[in-house]
């Protein structure tokens, strides 16, 4: 586990690149929800997503400890990647990222935009991981994992804002792609905010932490069918299941129709433009609308990165 020092230190890092995001309580919000929302706009970063301090931070510690690495590879269906697709340039390293086919078109032309070279590989984001891995011994590349102490470090540094500048909090949906954020967020709680609880947001498409979390272990599935791409993970890490386990009230499983209600929702009372996995964590509060009636719920909007026509056809749902 991270200590608060950790993490005050990982932050003169993180704003070295970018300031701290706003968190609003939002009225419409509240009116739909029957409780007081809290929103943390990490769709307010130079990557449009809460990955980037991740980033900021892992290539901070490669660069001073290995100062020779030929180059750094890793996998992603996109906000990751841009994290260390833009790190990797501040810090004069070269990166490869490597994509699911069929990946967002709008998030690779960004990985492409800060710099790296994309490869295209695999049906799902394991699969990409596997060739990423491949890739890094046949090339002599430092692999960068998608969770990792650094990683969760410098995320965590959003939840430390959110606790230090908001209420007090009752409740935080945080959605789970492979955890960091989930992780940074307890560890946040344990030292600053130990009364609130931390509910994780998964896809009912992509259950695997939601099983290992009622399971105990590490529960892979076969598929991660949901058009949240940030949340699309067929196999949880351990290491972020053990934090999970040990901090988590418990873990949701929202719907894709239920996430767009939610893309719907920030639209309408907020003007946000929200990613799939960004919405999630509203719509698993909307789920819960009668549970969190009258409490102070904090709703972690972790990206707003999506193509446009998917956007348009999601926003014109009902």
């Amino acid at each position: 586990m991270l200590s608060l020092d950790d993490v005050e230190a990982a932050a003169a890092v993180v704003y070295a690149a970018m300031p701290p995001t706003p968190q609003y309580a939002w009225p419409l919000l509240a009116k739909r929800a029957g409780c007081e929302v809290w929103v943390k706009h990490e769709n307010h970063t130079p990557i449009g997503a809460f990955k980037v301090r991740g980033g900021l931070l892992y290539m901070d510690r490669l660069k001073r400890t290995r100062p020779d690495v030929k180059g750094v590879i890793s996998a992603t269906r996109g906000n990751h990647g841009q994290s260390i697709a833009l790190a990797a340039r501040g810090a004069g390293i070269a990166a490869t990222i490597v994509v699911p086919h069929g990946n967002s078109v709008e998030k690779n032309a960004a990985m492409r935009a800060f710099g790296a070279n994309l490869v295209e590989a695999g049906h799902d984001f394991d699969a990409a991981r596997d060739t990423a891995a491949k890739l890094a011994e046949e090339q002599g590349l430092a692999m960068v994992p998608s969770f990792h102490r650094d990683l969760v470090t410098g995320v965590a540094t959003y939840a430390m804002e959110l606790f230090r500048a908001a209420p007090p909090i009752d409740t935080v949906y945080v959605p789970i792609g492979l955890g960091s954020g989930i992780c940074g967020v307890i560890t946040m709680r344990d030292a600053l905010s130990p009364s609130t609880k931390v509910l994780g947001v998964v896809s009912t498409g992509a259950p695997a932490y939601a099983l290992s979390f009622a399971s105990g272990k590490v529960l892979a599935t076969n598929s991660a069918e949901t058009f949240a791409d940030g949340v699309a993970v067929r196999g949880p890490d351990a290491e972020a299941l053990a934090v999970i386990l040990k901090g988590a009230e418990r873990i949701v499983q929202v719907s894709d129709g239920e996430i767009a209600g939610a893309m719907r929702a920030y639209y309408e009372d907020t003007h946000q433009l929200v990613e799939g996995a960004g919405a999630a964590a509203l719509a698993a509060l909307l789920q819960e609308r009668e549970r969190m009636a009258g409490k102070r719920v904090a709703v972690v909007l972790s990206g707003g990165n999506i193509d446009r026509e998917l956007y348009l056809r999601l926003l014109a749902g009902s």
